[in-house]
């Protein structure tokens, strides 16, 4: 999970996505309220279910453990294969903008000869 958090694409889409709900909560109070509400219930509901959850993991730490380098070395390999991986959205939808301009550019160019 922290090797796909610090991915540069995931982490500059949470950064959007965590601007956009702070803004989205200052500018209406009563989506604030809403949020303020459900956030309180998701702790709640996360410290209650961490006690319970303990003596699982205890016995699937070691499973964990084994799937967790498998999929590490998977991350691994996809970042090698998918550069954009390593791009923040905003560079993502920057060059996505040009090279959909540069086509249809392009395009208009063909039909007009």
């Amino acid at each position: 999970v922290n090797q796909v958090a610090n991915l540069t694409l995931v982490s500059s889409a949470c950064d959007m996505v965590s601007t956009a709900y702070a803004s989205t909560k200052d500018s209406h109070p009563y989506v604030r309220s809403v949020c303020d509400a459900a956030e309180k219930g998701v702790k709640s509901v996360t410290e209650a279910t961490a006690s319970c959850v303990q003596p699982v993991w205890t016995t699937l730490e070691p499973h964990v453990a084994a799937a967790s380098e498998y999929a590490s070395k998977g991350l691994d390999k996809l970042g090698e294969t998918l550069p954009l991986l390593q791009k923040p959205v905003e560079q993502i939808l920057s060059d996505t903008k040009e090279l959909v301009s540069s086509r249809v550019a392009d395009a208009k160019d063909a039909v007009r000869s």
